[in-house]
C-alpha cells in the first residue's frame, strides 16, 4: 500500500510507460472465465491501455504541456484539472483542457483521467466540511488531513482514479425504501486499530482493470438510521489491493484492425463490478465513516458535482462535434448534402451540439466564488447539459442509422482490399466524391458508432451516465430556484390594468434632452 502520510515524491506529470508499468501489479482481474495476469498484455485490456499511455505522453509535449498542465507552488508539474481554480480564467482554462482530452478519443472514452481528477480536487478544497462527522471509530486523524494528503497523492503521483458508486440490490422494494442487504451491498464488517474491514459488492467500476485506484464513495440516498450507519463511508484503495477483485464484462474489443474497428480498437474502457473480501482499509484512507446525511451531501456540498459535470460537458461538446463531423462527411461522399431532407437530419444534430455548447460557455463565462473560496461553473447550465445529453446522444445514434441505411452493414474489410476481390471493392463500392477505401472507412466508422456492441456501450453509457434519467431530472427540479417565476404568476401583473386605473394615469411632464424635468 503506498504510503499517503509521509512525504511525496516530486514526481508530477507521468509518461506513458510509466503508466504502463504501475499497472503490472498482480491486480486480480477476472474476465470471461479467467484471471488476466497482466492487464498490459491481455486482449480484453491491452490496447486500451496502450491508447490511455498514448494520452499521457501527449499531454506532455510540447504542442500540449503549457495548457494543459501547470506548475504547482513547488514548481512540480501537475496535470491542470488538479489546479484548484481562483478566478474565472481558470475555469476557463479547465475546460479547454477538458475539451482537448475529449477530443483526442472523439468523446468516446468516457473515463479520462481528468474527470476524477476533478471530484478529488473539489473534495481536497472543501476538505474542512468532511470534518463534521462525530464518528470516526478509531481513527488518530481527521478526515481533512486524509482527503488533502489523497489529493497531493493523487496529483503528485499523476494517478488514473475511477470509482464505483452503486450497491447491488437483492429485493427492489428493499431499495426503495433506502436499505441494504449486506449479504450483498458493501458494508463494514469490523473496526481495527489499523482501519476499517469492508466486505460486499459494489456497481459499476469504469476503466477499473486499467486504472490505478478506486475511489468508493456513497452516491445513492442513505437514510439517517442505525441499520444505515455500516454502508455510510468514503475512502479510496489500490486497485491492485488484496481482496479486491475485478470482474469485468465481454471485451467489444474483437482484435479487429484500427482500419475495420477504428474506435473499438481504440477505446474500449471496459467495465467491470467491483468485489470487496473483507479488505482493510487503513485510517489514513478514510474521508467519511458513520454519518449517512453527510455521504447523501457528500458531492453537493463539496461541489464536486458541479466540477465533475464541467468535465462531462465538455466531453460531450467533443462528441457532438465528432458526430456531425462524421454525418456531414457520409452525406458529402454521396453527394446527398443537397438534399433539403438530409440536411433537416443533420441540422437537427449540429443545434443539439451548439446548445451543449452555449450551455457550457454560459456556465464558464458566469462563474463565481463558492463558500470553499474558488472558483465554480454556474451550475444551471451545466445541469441542464447533462441533462439534456442522455436523450440528445440515442437521436444522434438513430440518424446516423437513417443516414447510413443498409451501407451500415454492406462494408469489406480491411483485407478484401489485399485479396482477388480487390478490383472489385474498388469498383463496386466508391462513391461520387471518394473513393471505395475512403467511403468503406467511413462507413466502419459510423458502424462501429451506433451498429457494433461498442457503439450499443456507448448509447447506454449516455443513457445512464449520471444515473435514472427520471430520478436525475427530478432532482433538476428540485434545485431549479423558481420562485421569483411563481411570484410573477401570483404577484397579477399578468393581468391588464383596469379602465379606472388607466384613467388614474397622469402623463409624465415633458422631459429634455438632458433628462432634466
Amino acid at each position: 500500500m503506498d504510503d499517503i502520510k509521509g512525504k511525496h515524491k516530486k514526481l508530477g506529470v507521468r509518461t506513458g510507460r510509466e503508466y504502463l508499468s504501475g499497472l503490472q501489479d498482480d491486480r486480480e482481474i477476472w474476465t470471461g472465465g479467467k484471471r488476466i495476469k497482466d492487464v498490459t498484455n491481455h486482449s480484453a485490456t491491452k490496447r486500451c491501455a496502450e491508447t490511455l499511455a498514448g494520452f499521457f505522453d501527449k499531454q506532455i509535449s510540447s504542442n500540449y504541456l503549457k495548457n494543459l498542465t501547470y506548475l504547482d507552488a513547488d514548481g512540480i508539474r501537475c496535470a491542470i484539472s488538479f489546479k484548484p481554480p481562483k478566478s474565472v480564467k481558470d475555469i476557463k482554462e479547465r475546460g479547454k483542457a477538458y475539451y482537448e482530452w475529449a477530443k483526442w478519443s472523439h468523446g468516446m472514452f468516457g473515463r479520462t483521467p481528468d474527470y476524477k481528477n476533478a471530484s478529488i480536487m473539489s473534495f481536497a478544497i472543501a476538505k474542512s466540511w468532511l470534518d463534521q462527522g462525530k464518528e470516526r471509530g478509531l481513527s488518530k486523524t481527521l478526515f481533512s488531513e486524509n482527503i488533502e494528503n489523497y489529493y497531493n497523492f493523487i496529483r503528485l503521483n499523476d494517478k488514473v482514479l475511477t470509482h464505483t458508486l452503486v450497491n447491488p440490490q437483492k429485493n427492489y422494494e428493499v431499495a426503495l425504501e433506502g436499505k441494504y442487504d449486506d449479504e450483498v451491498a458493501l458494508h463494514v464488517v469490523k473496526e481495527t486499530d489499523a482501519g476499517i474491514v469492508v466486505k460486499g459488492a459494489r456497481l459499476l467500476a469504469t476503466l477499473g482493470p486499467i486504472a490505478d485506484e478506486i475511489e468508493v464513495f456513497p452516491s445513492t440516498l442513505l437514510k439517517g438510521s442505525e441499520d444505515n450507519l455500516p454502508f455510510a463511508f468514503a475512502f479510496a484503495l489500490p486497485i491492485a489491493t488484496p481482496g479486491i477483485k475485478l470482474i469485468a464484462r465481454d471485451t467489444y474489443d474483437h482484435g479487429k484492425s484500427n482500419f475495420d474497428a477504428p474506435l473499438s480498437s481504440r477505446f474500449e474502457e471496459m467495465d467491470a463490478v467491483v468485489i470487496f473480501d473483507n479488505v482493510l482499509v487503513p485510517w489514513e484512507r478514510v474521508f467519511m465513516y458513520r454519518e449517512p446525511l453527510l455521504c447523501n451531501q457528500a458531492f453537493s456540498k463539496t461541489n464536486a458535482v458541479v466540477h465533475m459535470m464541467h468535465q462531462v460537458a465538455c466531453s460531450k461538446l467533443a462528441k457532438s462535434e465528432f458526430m456531425v463531423g462524421l454525418m456531414v462527411s457520409i452525406v458529402k461522399a454521396s453527394g446527398k448534402d443537397k438534399d433539403i431532407s438530409i440536411k433537416n437530419l443533420i441540422s437537427e444534430v449540429m443545434m443539439m451540439t451548439e446548445t451543449i455548447k452555449a450551455l457550457l460557455y454560459s456556465s464558464e463565462s458566469h462563474a463565481h466564488i463558492d463558500e470553499w473560496g474558488h472558483y465554480i461553473p454556474l451550475r444551471k447550465p451545466i445541469d441542464t447539459s447533462r441533462n439534456l445529453f442522455p436523450t440528445m446522444y440515442p437521436r444522434m445514434v438513430e440518424i446516423l442509422q437513417l443516414l447510413g441505411s443498409s451501407s451500415l452493414m454492406a462494408t469489406p474489410s480491411e483485407a478484401d482490399f489485399k485479396n482477388e476481390l480487390k478490383d472489385d471493392v474498388k469498383k463496386y463500392f466508391q462513391m461520387i466524391n471518394v473513393d471505395s477505401k475512403k467511403r468503406i472507412s467511413l462507413f466502419r466508422l459510423a458502424h462501429d458508432v451506433c451498429i457494433s456492441g461498442f457503439g450499443n456501450r456507448q448509447a447506454l453509457y449516455e443513457r445512464f451516465f449520471f444515473g435514472p434519467p427520471a430520478i436525475m431530472k427530478a432532482g433538476y427540479f428540485d434545485l431549479y430556484q423558481s420562485k421569483d417565476l411563481e411570484e410573477r404568476i401570483s404577484s397579477g401583473e399578468i393581468n391588464s390594468l383596469t379602465k379606472k386605473e388607466r384613467l388614474n394615469i397622469e402623463r409624465p411632464k415633458t422631459i429634455n434632452h438632458e433628462g432634466e424635468q
